[in-house]
């Protein structure tokens, strides 16, 4: 079953789910698939807004719409799904925010969007799985990059060393916006297990990566990252 937020399921009249790697897509978002914008995320900040199904949105990791019945989501593996809602269901968002999106500003992009035509004070947000701060272990050049750039305490950046903790890092930026309120939904896409124990829950590329470093046969994951998304009914 794929996870879902508590605050997103409070919103009449929407329908949203964050994929895993035994459902990609989220099955009760599997019948509007066809509506999707198509798009190319390339760990960008561009947003665009989405009016018609299936509209070609070239390269973007975040989408806007008031439109129902269209799906928006975006592909990932330990990057954050973050998926916003308008607390009355009408205006939906969604972003793709890896380390560079989340760093260069994607969250301020969408808020800034959504402060075009509305506030961000009458929105709800919810953070879906990615890397977590226990496995996400990047370089001490990058985690030097977020504590300059970040005016965060560092026991949030990074709370093990050369760790980051991408989820609260975006959850702080998210609530500085000022949007009504945040949720998680989902853990770890590189160490959490799945049911049976003998495998793991979501798609990874980081442990995809070393698997592949200690066996060069061993599949990659290309065409298999998890979907997160929603539509307005």
């Amino acid at each position: 079953m794929s996870d879902s937020s508590a605050l997103l399921r409070q919103i009449p009249g929407i329908l949203h789910g964050f994929g895993d790697k035994h459902t990609l897509l989220p099955a009760e978002l599997q019948s509007y698939e066809s509506t999707r914008p198509a798009k190319k995320q390339v760990h960008g900040v561009r947003i665009v807004d989405v009016t018609q199904s299936g509209q070609a949105c070239g390269e973007a990791d975040g989408f806007f719409t008031s439109t129902p019945g269209i799906l928006l989501a975006v592909f990932t593996a330990d990057c954050l799904p973050v998926i916003f809602c308008r607390k009355d269901g009408k205006q939906t968002g969604v972003v793709h925010a890896g380390w560079r999106g989340l760093i260069d500003g994607i969250l301020e992009l969408m808020a800034a969007r959504i402060n075009a035509s509305g506030d961000t004070a009458d929105w709800v947000v919810s953070i879906g799985p990615a890397a977590g701060a226990c496995c996400y272990e990047v370089s001490q050049e990058l985690t030097d990059t977020y504590m300059q750039r970040l005016d965060f305490p560092p026991s949030l950046i990074s709370p093990v060393p050369r760790h980051l903790n991408l989820a609260a890092i975006a959850e702080a930026k998210l609530r500085a916006l000022g949007f009504a309120d945040i949720d998680h939904a989902g853990r770890c896409t590189i160490c959490t297990p799945d049911e049976t124990g003998t495998g793991f829950n979501y798609t990874s590329y980081r442990r995809n990566s070393h698997q592949r470093e200690k066996d060069p046969a061993h599949p990659g994951i290309s065409g298999r990252n998890q979907q997160s998304g929603i539509i307005i009914l």
